[in-house]
């Protein structure tokens, strides 16, 4: 019998010993999770002759940024370095700072010579950072996330007022000659509603700009606060409802797989006829295409964005040169004192971790001991991939606020800390739609800032503690599902899973038992049980060249006389529309769903 524990309020129940059936990755010895969560020493010591410090700043930089890093240690300033340059320079070098252009390499950090402690990133971003080598080479990655949001709503709110008065259409006008006061009357902003998609950080700060202007503001956001939310007269609603009912819509959702052409034709369609979209934050946000179509219908009467796919774009772009369209090159945080606000946050971060300590924008995770990454990497792959998959299941972009979190183990309490677990479930769930970027350090805080209320359960099972966790369950409450199969019998959606050979497996979804690894391409049916029912499908399947990679099928007895089978399909590649409405078209599936995690 499984034992239980109290934990956070809550008790396990031990019914999870029924799982113990699959044989676990054969791992490295067992270590103590909580000795792992190394803190960097007190002081990193200074490699230079003097003492101090050596910073190489790469990219151009505000002087009062360079000015704090000039009391605290040398700095060498040089920018539009060679990569050959850059990785000459590095191995005399204790920090590195860079713009969001500059590629730091795999190189980089080798030729650093295990020197190099830390980079920082004057931006937001981090893709042109090897985070993977940082972590190799015991580096500390950080950026400057919160410089700009200012200066970025304010950009946001002229690009509205200039979009709505057809300001830019009628100056140019008006240089070539002409004085066309009727042709360029525009729309008043007071009384009219704005739907802003992303309500953290700049969309917080842009709904309270437009409220100063007598704006009715709704916002969608799965994370945002409600409590901070009805502090400023905005009220929350689902994502459907936020673009069908917005006079004005504004972007400000982070660039994801989820989100990527979020504004398309489909959503186009449900949108009031005359709306005018705004996009400050990533072009990949919108179809172009389809914008453009959505204005030439009049769908969309004015767009204005400061971002596109593709930067700089062709001479020919559709989307720039259309007549309703405002673009601008970028100037979200184009202003003097965002870039002097950033160069401040990037130099105090780096100061920080050189002191020793961890910054709040670290944004990589290298203080964790080797062994014991080797040890948790496949349970944290699959923590990770059990948040995507709960929260894609979550219906009409839906917001959630609490999660349980259940983690079965043969190790006593002691010997398992789950900071890095809940950690990896938190970015799983947050990540996919969120500008955050998620680790151990800031994984707790993040959840706790968006209002999500994560709850632990811990069951001890018998047996041989060599293996962290013999299976691990997420619970998301008071949602709708997409797939009722995923409901728990009290209603929340539940998924669970193991580690086998190294790779996670969707074990459980609902009631269901199902086995299926818990990566790429996923296509889950409940059906009722018939035979020739799993031949249908994979026909189905077959006459659209979908290659199916695993398949799995699981019974359970509705009642006394009825069976549901509950299908579990890996696929190879993403099923069109019209293969996946055949699917659904067979008798016997009652639902289905697919999902990419």
């Amino acid at each position: 019998m499984a034992s239980t524990i109290k934990l956070g309020g809550s008790l396990a129940t031990g019914a999870f010993a029924s799982f113990r059936h699959a044989p676990l990755a054969n791992l490295a010895a067992s270590v103590s999770l909580r000795r792992s969560l190394r803190r960097p020493p007190a002081a990193l010591c200074a490699s230079s002759d003097d003492d101090r410090f050596t910073v190489l700043v790469a990219d151009e930089l505000g002087e009062a940024g360079l000015d704090i890093l000039r009391d605290f240690a040398e700095v060498d300033h040089a920018v539009d370095l060679a990569p050959e340059e850059l990785c000459a320079r590095i191995g005399g070098c204790d920090a590195l700072i860079v713009g969001s252009e500059m590629k730091v390499s795999g190189d980089v950090f080798g030729c650093s010579g295990g020197r190099l402690k830390v980079v920082g990133i004057a931006g937001g971003g981090i893709d042109n950072v090897n985070l993977a080598a940082a972590n190799e080479n015991r580096c500390l990655v950080v950026n400057a996330p919160n410089a700009s949001g200012s200066a970025v709503a304010e950009h946001a709110i002229a690009l509205l007022t200039a979009m709505a008065r057809n300001i830019v259409q009628a100056a140019v006008s008006v240089k070539s000659g002409n004085w066309q006061r009727k042709k360029y009357v525009g729309m008043s902003l007071s009384g009219k509603t704005l739907a802003v998609l992303g309500f953290v950080e700049v969309g917080f700060d842009v709904a309270q700009r437009a409220k100063g202007l007598g704006m009715h503001v709704i916002a969608y956001d799965p994370y945002a606060s409600g409590h901070l939310a009805r502090a400023i007269g905005v009220e929350l609603v689902t994502f459907d409802k936020a673009i069908a009912n917005a006079d004005f819509i504004s972007l400000h959702m982070h660039y994801t797989p989820a989100t990527q052409k979020m504004l398309n034709d489909e959503t186009f369609a449900k949108m009031k006829k005359g709306v005018q979209i705004l996009n400050v934050t990533h072009g990949g946000l919108i179809d172009e295409d389809a914008l453009v179509r959505a204005l030439d219908s009049g769908i969309v009467s004015r767009a204005a964005v400061d971002v596109l796919i593709e930067e700089p774009p062709p001479k020919d772009h559709k989307l720039v040169q259309h007549e309703k369209v405002i673009v601008t090159p970028n100037l979200g945080d184009g202003t003097f004192e965002a870039q002097e606000q950033l160069a401040i946050e990037i130099a105090e971060a780096v100061i920080e971790a050189l002191k020793g300590d961890l910054p709040s924008t670290v944004v990589n995770e290298p203080m964790v001991a080797a062994e014991v990454l080797a040890e948790l990497k496949p349970f944290l792959d699959l923590a990770i991939n059990l948040g995507r998959f709960a929260v894609k299941l979550i219906a009409g972009r839906g917001g959630f606020k609490a999660v349980k979190v259940t983690y079965a183990s043969a190790r006593e309490p002691d010997q398992l800390d789950t900071k890095l677990l809940r950690a990896a479930v938190i970015k799983g769930l947050i990540e996919p739609i969120s500008s955050v970027i998620v680790n151990w350090v800031n994984g707790d805080s993040v959840a706790k800032q968006r209002g999500l209320r994560i709850t632990e359960e811990r069951v001890t099972l018998p047996g041989s503690p060599e293996y962290p966790l013999e299976f691990l369950q997420v619970q998301i409450a008071s949602v709708e599902s997409r797939f009722d199969g995923a409901l728990s019998t009290s209603g929340e959606i539940e998924v669970g899973g193991q580690v086998r050979d190294g790779l996670p497996f969707l074990t459980k979804v609902g009631n269901f038992e199902v086995d299926v690894r818990l990566e790429g391409c996923i296509l889950l049916c409940r059906a009722i049980d018939q035979p020739g029912l799993i031949g249908k499908i994979g026909s189905v399947l077959g006459e659209a060249n979908v290659n199916i990679g695993f398949m799995n099928a699981t019974r359970t007895a509705v009642d006394s006389e009825n069976l549901e089978s509950m299908i579990s399909i890996k696929v190879d590649d993403q099923p069109t529309k019209e293969t996946l409405k055949k699917i659904g078209e067979i008798a016997a599936i009652l639902e289905f769903v697919f999902l990419v995690v």
